[in-house]
């Protein structure tokens, strides 16, 4: 590094202009990898007779779901890996992908970002003694049964351990989908009560599992009894529906969610090929009808861990008019080390993004603290150093400038 930095008393500053060693410079959106935005149709299903009404049913695609070997093996060639780790699926997290979501699924090709995220492999079984069942620390923190209390002002409300697919690096393996050695016993009464008797709370995130399986009545049970606590001011829903079942996201769910604003979502993508043109009907339909979306990626090695395809992703999330919200460091949940990246590798991805495409499209890179520490943002490091003359900083191309303190005041 050319620029002279003293830690002590100032000095001249040189800029240096060359890219940052896991920079490769700009490259044209039109060469972005699965930019466009395409529809899966039928796909696998083509020749099944399903009807289009059939289709576009949020209940025919729930029934209609891939939960078997067999199953699999009608459609996809399934490497060793994967055979075993679907045979022992049923010991940890179920195995459940929408016929939407799996027509994404390349039917040859192990690496295939999208098969990776949803079908088991062998790997799910290794042992590594820095992993945990609840990495989040949620179980510790839950004064009321389904009730996580860890933030000052705010709280997670698990309604449901049901999911429309199941992720193989889900954080609450151990209470979703019924196959893990625990069971999500939401006393919701008592949740109620609680809210109802702790008027720092001002925000509720209700997840699970995922509450957008819920009917329309019962999700809006639920979110009309929050509604009614006045100190609570806005709710959100924490949702991977919109991306495994955009069929879920009617014009009738969206006008029941319209009436009670403040309403936030944060749904859940990964990789560029899940924004579908289904999936963006039904991301466009909610923000048509207030509900400001957020988006929240988990990095995943062989997924998303490279620039060009996170550049993709968050530029297709803000033609859906979703803001990219966070991307998660994976957690160190059970039988996930082989879809773990590297902590460095999300530090590089950001640095690809920060001045390199619109400050909305940047996400904030997170790791969750392990053990219930909560969320750490980390980033690149772009305050060289600081004392009470100066600060130092660099800009995404590597430039070095000096930010002058201001005089501490007269008294």
């Amino acid at each position: 590094m050319s620029d002279t930095l003293l830690l002590n008393g100032l000095a001249p500053i040189e800029t240096r202009s060359e890219q940052p060693h896991s920079l490769s410079g700009p490259r044209p959106a039109a060469d972005l990898p699965e930019k466009a935005f395409t529809s899966p149709g039928f796909g696998y299903w083509e020749n099944s007779g399903v009807t289009q009404d059939q289709w576009d049913s949020s209940t025919w695609q729930l029934k209609n779901r891939v939960t078997t070997l067999a199953q699999l093996e009608q459609h996809l060639v399934l490497s060793e890996e994967e055979r075993a780790g679907v045979l022992l699926s049923g010991n940890k997290l179920a195995m459940a992908i929408t016929p939407h979501y799996f027509n994404l699924i390349h039917p040859t090709d192990p690496g295939c970002p999208i098969r990776r995220q949803v079908i088991p492999r062998i790997e799910e079984t290794w042992e590594d003694p820095s992993e945990m069942a609840d990495p989040c620390g949620e179980d510790s923190h839950m004064p009321v049964p389904g009730l996580v209390h860890r933030y000052p002002d705010r709280v997670l409300f698990l309604v449901t351990d049901r999911c429309a697919a199941y992720c193989r690096y889900c954080t609450r393996s151990r209470v979703v989908s019924g196959a893990g050695e625990q069971e999500l016993h939401t006393e919701f009464e008592a949740a109620f009560r609680y809210l109802e008797s702790h008027p720092e709370i001002r925000d509720v995130l209700l997840s699970g599992g995922d509450p957008l399986l819920f009917s329309d009545a019962k999700l809006e049970g639920i979110i009309s009894r929050l509604r009614a606590i006045p100190h609570i001011e806005f709710i959100r829903i924490g949702s991977r529906v919109p991306i495994f079942l955009p069929q879920r996201i009617t014009p009738a769910l969206c006008q029941m969610l319209q009436k009670y604003h403040p309403l936030f979502i944060s749904i859940h993508t990964n990789h560029p090929r899940e924004l579908t043109t289904e999936v963006r009907a039904g991301l466009e339909r909610l923000a048509n009808h207030g509900v400001p979306l957020g988006n929240q990626s988990v990095l995943l090695r062989g997924v998303n861990d490279e620039p060009d395809i996170m550049k993709s992703l968050v530029h297709k999330l803000l033609m859906c008019r979703v803001r990219p919200y966070y991307l998660y460091q994976c957690d160190l949940i059970q039988g996930s080390s082989h879809l773990r990246a590297s902590v460095h590798k999300g530090i590089e991805i950001i640095e690809s993004l920060r001045g390199h495409t619109t400050g909305y499209a940047v996400p904030q890179f997170v790791i969750d603290a392990p053990g219930g520490g909560g969320k750490v943002p980390v980033n690149p490091d772009y305050v060289l150093m600081r004392d009470e003359q100066r600060t130092l900083i660099r800009n995404y191309e590597g430039k070095v400038f000096e930010y002058p303190e201001p005089p501490p005041p007269l008294h």
